[in-house]
Order: structure tokens, then C-alpha cells, then sequence
């Protein structure tokens, strides 16, 4: 039964209707929202994405063995028959840089992880403990006063060319930078409320540290981590250009560039190739990792 809308006597003043205090609520616009709303992660991410589908299935995307030497077909432009041309030992370069890809990425997933994990300890020590701060950061500053490309190499001195080695070589370059950044966070929220109330109710330290600094680090830390993951492909590809990161017989875009360098001026795309592939990964790192930090920092959020 509709309820009867009651009588107003003539002359009654009708308060106006009060307007919506809190604003309406929108729904939840999902991934396709999310990717619009921040288009760097969307390019960003898939062009990575095709980089590690290039890795991934590099056997069964029309590739033959890069290390295998055919002195008849050496220095072929680039055609239907060989896609990228051949190099002066006539291995196919499109097979090459595909396989290259996964030395590459391998080196810049495994720092960025490695440097991210050993950067977010040291950070973590040295900016909520006094005693440890004074001793530990005086050796990160040591760490950083040499260029990260210097220290890689005089690393890479010590040991035989390898991907493992040239993964550690830069993993403890760049381990100084995330400890840096860690430290500098943990320093702000040291002195935070929540943080002195915690310390006031007897939680001990590595509680602390477990339940209210660590969340709050992790948001610059994936950024920065981006970034390392950038840094460290560029700095393989300079130690494998100088003939001082992986064998050469390993197929990566240093290696490549550096065995077409000679023939630059008459074949130049030996080196294009990789170059290319280098650049688009490098910018593809750098695109996501722009996007989320537009993401993850809630100062640079736009408004819905």
C-alpha cells in the first residue's frame, strides 16, 4: 500500500532540501580504470611484456642457434631470408639479440631484487638503530664515492666474466643508493607518533621495525627498484661493449655491439639492433617505474 503524501496547509514555508554533505561514492573502475588513469604503466608494462615473451620464447619465434659460425653468409644485410642481416662470422643477429634478451633482463631483475633486499636491510639497521647508523652508512659513503661503473669493473677484475658475476659486481654497486634512500625514509618515520607510542607500550625494536617502518618503505623502494632494474641492464651492456662482463661467446646486446663496432661504418646495423632493443626495454623500465610512483605516492594522486 503507497503511503499518503500528507496535506501542507496553505502558506506554510517548505524548507528547501538539505544539498548531499559527503560526495557520492564511485564505483571501483578495475584494471582497465587503473591503466587509464595512469597510461606510463600501461605503455611502460607492455613493452616489457613483449621483451619477456621475446626471451621467453626465443626458440619458437623463427631463431636458429646465435653461436652457430657460417663463414659463407657473413656481413648479409638484413632481408626476408636473415631479418637483422648476419654478423662478420655469419651467426644470425636476430637470433642473437632475441637470446640477449635474456641475459639482459636476467641481470636487471636479479640486481633490482638482490640490490633491493640487501639496501632495505642496511636501511632498515642503520636509520632505526643510532649505534649502527654512524658505522655502517660511513661505509656506504665510501661504496658511493666511486662511480658504479668503476666499481663494477674493478670487480669484474677479480673474477672470470660470467652472468653470476657481473650480477654481483653490480648488485654491490648499487646496494649503497637503495640503503640510501631506505635510511632516509626510516629516518622520517622514526620520530612519528605511532612510532614513539609503540616504544612508550615495550614493543622491541625488531617488532617495530616489522609492523610500522617496513610497510611504509616498500612503496619507494618498488620504485626504486625500477630504476636499478634500468641502470643495471645499461651497465652489462658497458662491461660486455668493454670486453669486461660476459664470455663473448654468451649472446648479449654488449657482446653484439662490440663485435660490430669495428664494421660500424659500412655495416652499422650489427650494432643497431641491439641498440634498439636496449633503448626500448631501458625506456619501458623507466616508463613503469614512473607510473608508479605517480601511483604509489599519494601526493601526486590526481583528484577523482
Amino acid at each position: 500500500m503507497e503511503h499518503a503524501v500528507p496535506h501542507i496547509p496553505a502558506g506554510t514555508a517548505v524548507a528547501p532540501e538539505l544539498p548531499d554533505i559527503l560526495p557520492d561514492v564511485k564505483p571501483r573502475r578495475g584494471v582497465l580504470g587503473f591503466l587509464r588513469r595512469y597510461p606510463t604503466i600501461a605503455l611502460g608494462g607492455a613493452l616489457l611484456l613483449l621483451m619477456l615473451i621475446a626471451a621467453l620464447f626465443a626458440p619458437w619465434l623463427g631463431t636458429v642457434d646465435p653461436t652457430a659460425i657460417a663463414t659463407s653468409r657473413r656481413t648479409r644485410e638484413p632481408s626476408a631470408l636473415y631479418w637483422f642481416g648476419t654478423d662478420m662470422l655469419g651467426r644470425d643477429i636476430y637470433s642473437r639479440v632475441l637470446y640477449g634478451a635474456r641475459v639482459s633482463l636476467t641481470v636487471g631483475f636479479s640486481v633490482a631484487l638482490l640490490a633491493s633486499a640487501g639496501g632495505l636491510l642496511v636501511g632498515l639497521v642503520s636509520g632505526f638503530v643510532r649505534l649502527a647508523d654512524s658505522i655502517v652508512m660511513r661505509v656506504m659513503d665510501g661504496i658511493m664515492s666511486i662511480p658504479p661503473i668503476l666499481l663494477a669493473v674493478a670487480l669484474m677484475a677479480l673474477t672470470r666474466g660470467s652472468v653470476g658475476n657481473v650480477i654481483i659486481a653490480i648488485t654491490i654497486a648499487e646496494i649503497p643508493r637503495v640503503s640510501r634512500l631506505v635510511r632516509g625514509v626510516v629516518l622520517s618515520l622514526r620520530e612519528q607518533p605511532y612510532v614513539d607510542a609503540a616504544v612508550a607500550a615495550g614493543t622491541r625494536a625488531p617488532m617495530i621495525i616489522l609492523r610500522h617502518i617496513l610497510p611504509n618503505t616498500l612503496a619507494p623502494l618498488i620504485v626504486q627498484a625500477t630504476y636499478i632494474c634500468a641502470s643495471a641492464m645499461i651497465t652489462e651492456a658497458i662491461l660486455s661493449f668493454i670486453g669486461a662482463g660476459t664470455p663473448p661467446i654468451i649472446p648479449s646486446w654488449g657482446n653484439i655491439m662490440a663485435e660490430g663496432r669495428a664494421l660500424w661504418q659500412v655495416k652499422f646495423y650489427i650494432v643497431l639492433f641491439p641498440a634498439i632493443f636496449l633503448s626500448l626495454t631501458v625506456l619501458a623500465v623507466n616508463l613503469l617505474g614512473d607510473g608508479l610512483r605517480d601511483a604509489l605516492d599519494p601526493r601526486m594522486a590526481k583528484g577523482d
